[in-house]
């Protein structure tokens, strides 16, 4: 209860910042996400938009939170839908208009199908409108069709909005720096995604199907209240050099690893963790041999997450010890220093380290400002996930083709160092060995 009134006050100032940014005389608009069609007249389970979410915590559909500061009336506009005892039965319960000021904190609220003669009157007066466009053509399309609304009465006197401003650049930025009570969110996500992970690696054993680890780490999210907050990849074997592999539906072959990148996401908020281990429990000689130059660089990567240094230190520590470890076991040849400066490792390592995490698995933020890449400061948090691929296309030598191995951490920015939210599940050989051959 008292973690609900937290983020309900945190709302409000959410609110109260963004109208500080973009001024007396302005609007933003915020739409709702739009439902989407799984097929013919069956629905995708519905997730809301994240920058309507941070804004309103509302999570139905055909809402808009519209902005107005300075707005005497009412700064803080809601639209939603109305009650309708019928379509409650047949789809769900609706919060409805009139509880909507109060359980959203916000000044009024109108029915959503009064939008369009709402709306060009709230427009009317301002200067610029906050809108982020491109994202859904047909509420584009509305925006335009208001404007020229009022474009069509300006001979009478109105006033149209001279200059269209995208939200992203205040909204985003803000979303880049998690609050505390964020924070306990996020570490709820990856505590429920160290379970899910660690119920997957336990139930691995060889002729498994890879649906089957897939259904584990699903099973454990669903039981805690949670969804997952991306489709699963499980990728077994040579699958595993795939990066967003998703179909999950080949055999667990015994001697094969297998590459599982998952995450629960807990009131909106992502977890996302990666673990490669053996099918049958235990890493061989060249399995193990890869598998360490990727945990020593996951571990090298996550000491860089400090206060202080550029987004890119995290990487350019993985990618070193990558190329020297590739070096080591001869995949890679040359001097050492040459090949880091030829990149020689993208053969193998094609991805960046990590990135941003919150209410978006890949979280918005800018990764560089002013063409610089962007300091890390206390309350950023990002991923860490070095990878090693060698496909049999990549013409390294036959022991190590088909090996696909990634470590992924969630990793928050503290004053005080690096905090790891996902060590609830085992990355090192012998912790992984232990839990897969324990009874």
């Amino acid at each position: 209860m008292q973690d609900s009134r937290t983020i309900r006050r945190e709302r409000v100032r959410r609110r109260k910042n963004l109208m500080r940014a973009i001024g007396n005389n302005s609007i933003a608009i915020i739409p709702s996400a739009p439902e989407k069609k799984r097929s013919r007249d069956t629905d995708y389970r519905y997730r809301q938009d994240s920058d309507f979410y941070y804004l309103t915590g509302f999570e139905e559909p055909e809402s808009v939170a519209v902005l107005i500061p300075g707005r005497r009336e009412a700064e803080y506009i809601v639209f939603c839908r109305e009650r309708d005892e019928l379509m409650e039965t047949w789809n769900g319960r609706r919060l409805g208009v009139d509880q909507a000021p109060e359980v959203l904190d916000a000044d009024d609220a109108f029915p959503i199908d009064d939008i369009d003669e709402i709306l060009p009157g709230l427009l009317e007066g301002r200067d610029r409108v906050f809108y982020s466009m491109g994202r859904e053509t047909l509420f584009d399309n509305r925006i335009i069709g208001w404007i020229n609304q009022l474009k069509a009465k300006s001979g009478a006197g109105a006033s149209v909005p001279s200059e269209f401003v995208s939200l992203d650049f205040h909204l985003h930025d803000m979303r880049l720096y998690k609050s505390r009570a964020e924070l306990g969110l996020l570490r709820k996500a990856a505590k429920l995604s160290a379970a899910g992970h660690l119920a997957a690696m336990k139930a691995c054993k060889p002729g498994c199907m890879e649906y089957e680890l897939e259904a584990e780490l699903i099973s454990v999210y669903r039981r805690e209240g949670a969804e997952h907050s991306f489709l699963p990849i499980v990728g077994g074997g040579n699958n595993g050099c795939i990066l967003h592999y998703t179909e999950n539906n080949q055999q667990l072959n015994d001697g094969d690893l297998v590459l599982v990148d998952s995450g629960a996401e807990w009131n909106c908020y992502a977890g996302d963790i990666t673990r490669t281990y053996p099918v049958n429990g235990r890493f061989s000689d060249v399995q193990r041999e890869v598998y360490e130059i990727v945990l020593e660089a996951n571990l090298a990567a996550i000491d860089k997450a400090i206060v202080g240094n550029h987004w890119l230190d995290p990487h350019n520590a993985a990618v070193r010890v990558i190329t020297r470890g590739l070096m080591n076991i001869g995949v890679l040849k040359g001097d050492l220093k040459k090949l880091l400066k030829d990149e020689a490792c993208r053969r193998f390592f094609m991805h960046k380290t990590g990135h941003w995490l919150g209410l978006d698995v890949h979280d918005v933020g800018d990764y560089k400002v002013d063409d610089k890449w962007r300091l890390l400061e206390a309350g950023m948090v990002l991923t860490i996930e070095p990878g090693i691929y060698m496909p049999a296309s990549s013409g390294v030598l036959k022991r190590y083709r088909d090996i696909g191995i990634r470590v992924e951490d969630d990793v928050i920015v503290t004053e005080s160092g690096p905090e790891v939210t996902t060590s609830g599940v085992p990355k090192t050989v012998d912790e992984i060995e232990s839990v897969m051959q324990a009874d």
